[in-house]
């Protein structure tokens, strides 16, 4: 859950007195702890904002990081970032053709580095997913 998203349920479990003032604050805390160690992690794996996004997209497939490990798996997501940002336009996310163009892309991209084949298809979709929430900044 997004921290935000944990923030508002906090609250709204909060107003609807399901919780006490001390539990809204160790939840804050830990809110704040978690936070924290995903800033370090972050900064431990040395990629840029974009392309930890790939990353996390990437890894959320276990077997993907067992077999290819985390140094391959920052490899693709800084590849990725790469071409997905010089491939996108204004419009990609309506136009069914590039899309499908940049579908095929990150499936070469992923075959590349034998990403396992078992979740490949919902790598893809997030990836996809993650260039969309991406892309408005990178057109800009």
């Amino acid at each position: 859950m997004k921290y935000g998203e944990r923030l508002l349920e906090t609250l709204r479990r909060y107003h609807n007195r399901a919780i006490e003032t001390a539990q809204v604050i160790e939840e804050l805390i830990q809110m704040a702890k978690d936070f924290q160690a995903a800033m370090k992690r972050d900064q431990e794996l040395g990629l840029s904002p974009d392309e930890i996004a790939f990353y996390d997209a990437l890894a959320n497939n276990e077997s993907a990081v067992r077999e290819l490990g985390s140094e391959v798996l920052k490899k693709i997501a800084h590849e990725l970032t790469e071409k997905l940002r010089a491939s996108t336009t204004v419009d990609w996310q309506v136009r069914e053709s590039v899309r499908a163009q940049m579908r095929n892309m990150i499936r070469r991209l992923l075959k590349k580095y034998k990403y396992p084949s078992d979740k490949r298809d919902e790598a893809i979709e997030l990836v996809l997913r993650q260039a969309e929430k991406l892309s408005h900044a990178w057109t800009e």
